[in-house]
């Protein structure tokens, strides 16, 4: 029987945990309605609810590359790639 050289490396990494929390933050920021469903604090006379969306907006823009370049560093240790 030939024994297999390749070391299978574990599918859920602490590397592949941050990328799925850095993920389903923004979904969960969303989707939790009462924690942002009021007025006040206004921001340049902008209520809450809706500065607070657009600001994860931005939120979720950095932290998809965050989990991006995790990614692809990820994907590059588990081919043995060189780093770039």
């Amino acid at each position: 029987m030939p024994e297999d050289t390749d070391v299978k490396r574990p599918t859920v990494t602490p590397t592949r945990v941050i990328i799925a929390i850095c993920l389903i933050a923004p979904f969960v920021a969303m989707l939790w309605v009462g924690s942002y469903a009021k007025v006040d604090p206004t921001f340049i006379g902008i209520p809450f609810f809706y500065w607070y969306q657009m600001l994860w907006v931005l939120i979720s823009t950095a932290l998809t590359m965050v989990a991006y370049k995790l990614w692809q560093r990820d994907q590059r240790s588990r081919k043995g790639g060189a780093s770039a």
